[in-house]
This record gives structure tokens, sequence and C-alpha cells, in this order.
């Protein structure tokens, strides 16, 4: 199979595409033959070293995916061959910059016609962390103010979207240039964060989604009022010390479950939640995809087009 892959951590510069064998499905998994993957900033993070030491060469990387199931494992008895399917790969394993990847059945899910592949690709991830931050993590309720940082990002952008159906009043940071994009999104009120410190402008917040990190995070528990919760999904593996013990400090579980996968079905085919705008590259173009997600300024979503 075709894959982009790393024989070495580092810049973008070091991903390689090329030849890599055909995986085989063991038991309880499936092999899909992959059609679209997203390109998720945790990508570049594994790339660079930033998370951990790899110590297996070649490497793939790549979380979610959308495509068609092309071989069955023993002990598979939801799908079959020719099942359209998408989902985010377990905790531990990556590998969807490829052709085909064998992936535990249990956790991907029947991707249905109304959405395609590049879209159950693009939702895969982001719906899986915001799902689990906004509606499990900071159990936000009907009524309250959120402060969602960096909102032009793609789980932001989907956080908002949920957090405007659920009820709550939405605050978002972004540059200038994104700031009618959030608004259409539903945001409230949107902070251009080149001209004001959102610390100075916001508070009050019954919870903060914090997707930046850095200072950032940081200053983000200034903004709660006193039980307020706070979430972070770019501080690394454990949420920062809260500097105040009358709020919360969370790390979201991001666990991998087919209901989850689902439940994205349900919030685009009710329009809750709108497809942010794609970017599409090839598998060969993976160093240019890695130099535009590491700058951190992209609208939407990178999506790797395969088949």
């Amino acid at each position: 199979m075709k894959a982009s892959y790393l024989d070495e951590q580092g810049g973008p510069e070091v991903l390689k595409y090329g030849d890599l064998p055909d995986p085989i499905a063991g038991e309880g998994e499936v092999v899909v033959n992959i059609h679209s993957a997203s390109i998720n900033g945790a990508d570049w993070k594994v790339r660079a070293g930033h998370y951990s030491t790899l110590n297996k060469f070649p490497y793939i990387l790549g979380r979610d995916f959308s495509g068609v199931v092309s071989q069955v494992g023993q002990g598979v008895e939801d799908f079959k061959k020719g099942d359209e399917v998408f989902g985010v790969c377990d905790v531990g394993q990556e590998g969807t910059y490829a052709e085909k990847i064998a992936i535990k059945a249990s956790i991907i899910a029947l991707k249905p016609e109304s959405i395609s592949h590049n879209a159950a690709a693009t939702l895969s991830l982001i719906g899986l962390t915001a799902i689990i931050s906004i509606e499990e993590t900071l159990k936000l309720q009907a009524g309250e103010k959120i402060l969602i940082q960096g909102g032009a990002g793609g789980v932001a952008s989907f956080a908002i979207q949920l957090a405007k159906y659920i009820g709550a009043s939405v605050i978002t940071t972004s540059s200038f240039n994104n700031m009618n994009y959030l608004l259409d999104l539903g945001a409230d009120q949107v902070i251009d964060y080149n001209k004001y410190d959102f610390s100075e402008v916001v508070s009050d917040c019954d919870a903060v989604f914090e997707t930046v990190g850095g200072d950032v995070a940081l200053r983000s528990f200034s903004v709660l009022k006193s039980g307020g919760r706070a979430a972070f999904i770019a501080s690394g593996a454990k949420a920062p010390a809260s500097p105040r013990d009358d709020i919360h400090s969370l790390r979201p579980l991001v666990n991998r479950e087919r209901r989850y996968m689902e439940r994205i079905v349900s919030l685009f085919e009710s329009n809750v939640i709108r497809l942010p705008e794609i970017t599409t590259y090839s598998l060969s173009q993976a160093t240019r995809a890695h130099k535009v997600s590491e700058g951190r300024h992209l609208r939407g979503k990178l999506v790797f087009e395969i088949k």
C-alpha cells in the first residue's frame, strides 16, 4: 500500500511517501481501504517529538478516517466486506496516512450515505473530542456561559455549535479574519486575540474549553466564577494545576466508542453541526499539509483524499 510515513522524528521534511506492507485483520478487526483521512494538530506534535520519542519505524501518523471494509477478521459479525465505515483509531494506535488500516471493529461505525468520506473523516476526532469535553467532562448546561479558546480550529468550532445547541452563551477567541465565520457558527461574542487580552474582557464564566495551550491555558483560570470548571486538551496528558481552590481543572478522557461516532452522525444529520471548511491534499503532499497545520492559524480542517 502507499503511505506517508516517518523513518525519524523531526520537522515536516522527515515525512516520506512510498510503499509499505498491507495490514492484515486480526481477531476482532477489519481492514479498511481508506478514502479520506483527517490531519490533526496531534499529528505534527507526534512527528516533532513533543509527546514522546518513537522507537519503531517506519511509523504512520493519523488518527481518523473514512473508507470501505476490504477484509473482516475472525469474530467480527457487525461488518462485512464493502461496508462504508468511519472512525478514530484506538488510544495508542495511529496509521491513517495510508491506503489501508487494520482497526478494532467495535470502535468504528457505519458511514451513512448522507455523509461523504471527506466529511466523515473530518468530523470523527474533532467531534469525539468536543462531545466528550463539552457534554461529559464540563457537563455544560443550558443558561451557562462558556469561553471556548481558539474558536476557528476544528475541535473548537464543533464545540461552539454543540454548546449553542445545549443552550449556553458562547464566547470565543480568534484572529480578526475569523470573527464573522465564528459569529455565523453561533458564537455570541468573538474576541480578537491580537487586539484584546481575553482575561481583561471576560469574567464570571461557568466553564472554559481550552484548545490552545501554553500561556493561554494558564490565564484561562482567571475568567471563571467560583465553582467553575475548565477542560484542557492542548496542555498535555494532564490538565494544568489550578491556581485557585474554588474551581476545577479537568483533562477530558477521549475514549473510543462507536456510540460517539453515531452521536456525530445524529448531530450532523439534524443540522446541529455544520461541516467545517475543508482543504484537501494527496498523501504525497503530507509535508506541505503539516507546514500548514503546524502554523496553527488555519480555519477548518485539512484532509487527505486517498481514493
